[in-house]
């Protein structure tokens, strides 16, 4: 008899994977991998193997934030491009194996850069720079494959999707915010202006919606390699200046209330104006409208940051922190607003 975590009915998986025909080599073990702020993530192995597999929180769901579907089919069609993803295994839309949805796929040896100091032992400035170089050629890469060619050209609309985000995002707000809210006036007023000055959509590409080191695993001695992009669950058919903003406002100091001592917001990280520029060079094309982008970009992770508060708030497990966390909003609100001033 396999000992379960809480959300991972290790039994139950394995006679689902030995159903699917998976190969089995020993026990079932497992245990929970640090750094998740909205999905639920384990490394998953037996004797001969490793998987990781993913999974919603236990409490505090929002809709569409936790699409295992969605985060399994990007990463099995991109198997094969310039995108390094880990290989699909197995995954379940439904409650029936572990009373939730859930997506496996192989474990990739390596290193994720998380925290300043990781990202100090990979070198001097100039080593982070290169670093970086390869994380924005990797994004670059991404938004030039063809939905079509591999097979996600239904995997989200091609147009529309700067009205969608803004539209989305102000209604996570709703269901997310705290009773009697003080920052309720400004959300709102960022929300509105950013209803009123929506781009017409650079081009229409395959974006990941969350990219940033952490989110990535890096070559364990090569830090120019990146072995995986991870973390797919946001993924859709957008607009891929979109996703280039948001990797630059991860930058933000105030990322560092979200994620505590954050890599990607440490001063050896290029600016968010350097890393914009980077990112049009290895993409090929200019960042028209960009302040409009890092506005909807800084909304966008102030909205995920009192999401994560929230699920703190009703016992998702995702946070111990959620004070800290929801002190992000209000300057993050504020800065998306300096964008559009």
């Amino acid at each position: 008899m396999t000992i379960s975590l809480d959300g991972l009915d290790l039994d139950a998986l394995d006679r689902h994977l030995r159903s699917e025909g998976i190969p089995r080599d020993g026990e079932l073990r497992a245990e929970l991998i640090s750094g998740g702020r909205s999905n639920l993530t384990f490394l998953v192995f037996d004797d001969a193997a490793k998987w990781v597999l993913r999974r919603p929180p236990l409490h505090g769901l929002t809709p569409s934030a936790h699409d295992m579907a969605r985060e399994y089919r990007v990463v099995a069609a991109l198997e094969g491009t310039a995108v390094p993803v880990a290989r699909a295994v197995t995954m379940r839309n439904d409650d029936s194996v572990l009373g939730a949805p859930f997506q496996m796929v192989e474990y990739v040896p390596g290193r994720v850069i998380r925290h300043t100091p990781e990202l100090e032992a990979i070198g001097d400035q100039a080593a982070v720079n290169s670093c970086v170089d390869a994380l924005i050629k990797v994004l670059a890469d991404l938004h030039s494959v063809d939905p079509e060619q591999v097979g996600l050209g239904d995997f989200g609309k091609p147009t529309g999707y700067l009205e969608r985000q803004v539209r989305r995002w102000g209604g996570q707000w709703e269901l997310v915010r705290r009773e009697d809210d003080e920052r309720d006036d400004d959300v709102k007023r960022l929300h509105s202006a950013l209803a009123e000055k929506i781009p017409a959509q650079s081009r229409s590409a395959i974006v990941h919606g969350d990219y940033r080191i952490d989110n990535t695993m890096l070559d364990a001695t090569d830090h120019t390699k990146v072995l995986a992009v991870l973390d797919w669950e946001m993924s859709t058919l957008g607009d891929p200046v979109s996703d280039a903003a948001l990797m630059c406002v991860y930058r933000h100091p105030m990322f560092n209330l979200v994620h505590s001592d954050a890599a990607w917001a440490s001063p050896m990280i290029p600016t968010a104006d350097e890393l914009a520029q980077r990112y049009s060079v290895a993409a090929g094309h200019p960042l028209d409208h960009w302040d409009f982008y890092m506005a909807l970009a800084y909304f966008k992770l102030a909205i995920i940051a009192a999401g994560i508060a929230y699920r703190g708030r009703v016992g998702g497990g995702v946070s111990d922190d959620i004070d800290k966390v929801d002190d992000a909003v209000a300057p993050l609100i504020a800065a998306g607003l300096t964008e559009l001033s």
